[in-house]
């Protein structure tokens, strides 16, 4: 027999969704998410932040890609109801109007971009490129942003922008390191 403060804890969610706690661009948050709900759709459609965008829907194209915790995952992949704790971060939680992500402004300054479709997930999945510390060199840039299709052909310099912020990067450790 459920007590009192059970009863009214399942009569506040509603019916057939799940409590999650998601860290989400640095706000965290408990949402009521439907047990098939993907990331990406949770993101697009409940939290309105529309710069992840929806390719293929079948992790094929990378559109998608945000970091959990840090990791790039392709959003239209994952469940949202086993993310419980996780920090999310999404393309609006990279850079500000006025404060652009060293990523972004490398993506600018390099038109690494001409649609823009695909950018977000680019740039998403550079950062997580970047914080997994493996690439060093053009070739292993390019290697491991192979999952994230560009239909423009922007692949030259998407690897220009990606090698620049990485070699500053570098530069910063290198000048730390002397210090």
């Amino acid at each position: 027999m459920a007590t009192a403060p059970d009863a009214h804890a399942r009569a506040a969610r509603p019916i057939g969704t799940v409590s999650t706690t998601l860290t989400i661009n640095g706000t965290t948050r408990t949402l009521q998410i439907e047990p098939w709900t993907s990331l990406l759709d949770l993101l697009r459609e409940q939290e309105d932040l529309i710069g992840t965008k929806k390719g293929c829907d079948h992790g094929q194209c990378g559109a998608c890609t945000v970091l959990i915790d840090g990791r790039r995952i392709n959003s239209c992949l994952k469940l949202a109801v086993t993310l419980d704790g996780a920090e999310i971060t999404t393309i609006e939680g990279l850079g500000q109007p006025g404060k652009l992500h060293p990523l972004q402004a490398a993506f600018i300054e390099h038109d690494a971009f001409q649609c823009g479709y695909c950018t977000p997930g680019q740039i998403c999945s550079a950062q997580g490129l970047i914080n997994e510390g493996r690439a060093h060199s053009r070739q292993e840039v390019r290697e491991m942003m192979s999952g994230n299709l560009c239909r423009c052909g922007a692949y030259t310099n998407i690897a220009d922008a990606v090698c620049e912020v990485l070699a500053e990067q570098d530069g910063a450790m290198l000048r730390e390191a002397a210090e």
